[in-house]
């Protein structure tokens, strides 16, 4: 089975934190919320969260994907930690997949893993990704970075992880029995 952690800071965006981890779990991915720091944590619109685990607990090598989910000012909150830059370099590191949405993709490349790839991101937040050849689709898919726009985009993006990790034909599934046309 694969695994994916969802780094959680205050300030995060509830809709594509809770479609990520709900679409990955009815996937039958084993998803990890894991918080910056103990207790819950509270969404951009006041939803207390309760992690499954701190952020210092996490290894790149015990999962297969680490996704970030945007919102204000989580995503800055998510910037600001080195232990979260220092996981996402170690899973680029090691070719396992990295994942961000709305703002998040700005995390990406502060961590250094955006540079010369195609990459997409809430629209504001366009020239803070750096040197990226910047796509508007829904999700972006280069090499192991998979990148997308925003609250609307969150299930779509959360059907494409499901589809690196558990197949197309699982993708296809959950879409159908959710009632998802991406």
């Amino acid at each position: 089975m694969a695994r994916v952690v969802v780094p959680l800071a205050d300030g995060f965006e509830e809709i594509e934190a809770m479609s990520i981890i709900d679409i990955l779990r009815r996937a039958g991915i084993e998803t990890i919320i894991a918080g910056l720091h103990e207790g819950p944590i509270i969404s951009a619109r006041g939803v207390k969260v309760l992690p499954d685990t701190t952020i210092d607990t996490i290894k790149a090598e015990d999962f297969d994907m680490i996704v970030l989910p945007g919102g204000q000012p989580g995503t800055d909150n998510l910037n600001a930690d080195e232990r979260v830059k220092k996981l996402i370099q170690d899973f680029y590191n090691k070719g396992k997949l990295t994942g961000a949405i709305c703002a998040a993709p700005y995390v990406l490349a502060n961590a250094g893993v955006l540079e010369g790839k195609k990459a997409t991101s809430y629209p504001t937040y366009k020239e803070k990704l750096g040197n990226v050849d910047y796509l508007e689709d829904i999700v972006v898919e280069d090499s192991n970075v998979l990148t997308s726009r925003g609250p609307g985009t969150a299930a779509c993006f959360a059907l494409k992880i499901v589809e690196k990790l558990a197949g197309k034909e699982k993708a296809d599934q959950l879409k159908q029995a959710m009632l998802f046309n991406c």
